[in-house]
């Protein structure tokens, strides 16, 4: 074979075996192919789990578990037949999985899975959500917890100012701050109004995306990584293909990576606490402030609409002087 063949032979031989070449794993891109990164389950109560053929494997270091949900059901019941019955039904479901949430942390625990609890925020007084959440998890100081914003639709899941009102609670009573987990538009809204949303913005990230790179979607210029990465769920895993398979589950079962060996999560468990963010550069130069006019004298007129009776400060106080 002369020269140009072998060339050519070597090429297409190439392009043969490209196919085979696995990827790499990097941060953004199919981070759960590093064998040597963590894996976290998370899942609600009807997901059939066997905890114990889970925690076999040992990238599996930890499990993340719906709690509540919204507002609690009715202790009391009243109304028509029809609605006491629908009444008492809603009541024995949530019954049975708050003790099935409860069962379940013990089992994990007992098999060396950490443990973290989740409130999925919908549309509601957040401070009775945040009683419900702490009412039902009873977390303890080594569980992570989370609140869980779907979407921004106020009208169906907790508007993030309710959401605001929701973590400081939480605060008030732990001392530690819930992760936030939601989508890519969401956390990208957030970081657009972080000035508005001082503490969403600042809380530790477990971003949901179903996609193999992450790269180009992600809010780079506010959080600088995530620090849970959920890349597969049902919508991305099918008996013919998944990602991920986990034995002792099924393919409805959640699965996240983290930027961490199994004995580093472990140690650094639970993520509770407020991060550090990249803040939006300021131009060079002075400042240029436009000064609204007074209506009277030297004393500045209050802007129109504003309730001096209810109102402290037109500028919320920074973090620091809140707690």
């Amino acid at each position: 074979m002369n020269i140009s063949g072998l060339i050519c032979a070597s090429f297409v031989t190439a392009l043969m075996t490209l196919g085979t070449i696995p990827v790499l794993a990097s941060e953004f891109n199919q981070a759960w192919r590093n064998k040597s990164r963590a894996l976290i389950l998370d899942g609600y109560e009807f997901n059939q789990i066997d905890i114990k053929k889970v925690a076999q494997n040992k990238r599996i270091a930890a499990f993340i578990h719906k709690a509540s949900d919204g507002l609690p059901a009715p202790y009391r019941c009243s109304g028509n037949k029809a609605e006491k019955s629908l009444c008492v039904e809603k009541w024995r479901r949530y019954s049975v999985a708050r003790e099935l949430y409860h069962t379940r942390r013990a089992l994990a625990k007992k098999s060396g899975l950490k443990w973290g609890a989740y409130h999925l925020a919908r549309a509601g007084n957040p401070l009775e959500q945040a009683r419900h959440f702490l009412d039902y998890a009873d977390p303890s100081e080594d569980e992570t917890i989370v609140i869980d914003i779907e979407d921004i639709d106020p009208e169906k899941w907790m508007s993030l100012d309710d959401a605001e009102i929701f973590v400081r609670y939480i605060y008030r009573k732990l001392k530690r701050w819930p992760m936030l987990y939601t989508n890519g538009n969401t956390a990208q809204h957030i970081a657009d109004n972080r000035d508005q949303y001082e503490i969403l913005s600042r809380l530790p990230l477990w971003y949901a995306r179903y996609k193999p790179d992450i790269g180009s979607h992600f809010p780079k210029g506010h959080w600088e990584t995530y620090n849970i990465w959920q890349f597969q769920s049902q919508l991305n895993c099918s008996q013919k293909k998944c990602p991920y398979r986990v034995n002792g589950t099924n393919n409805d079962i959640d699965i996240n990576v983290i930027d961490m060996t199994p004995e580093d999560l472990h140690a650094a468990w639970p993520i509770d606490q407020l991060i550090e963010v990249n803040e939006p550069e300021m131009p060079d130069g002075p400042l240029l402030v436009s000064t609204p006019q007074s209506n009277s004298g030297d004393e500045m007129a209050p802007p129109a609409g504003l309730d001096n009776t209810v109102t402290a400060s037109t500028k919320p106080p920074r973090i620091n002087d809140l707690y």
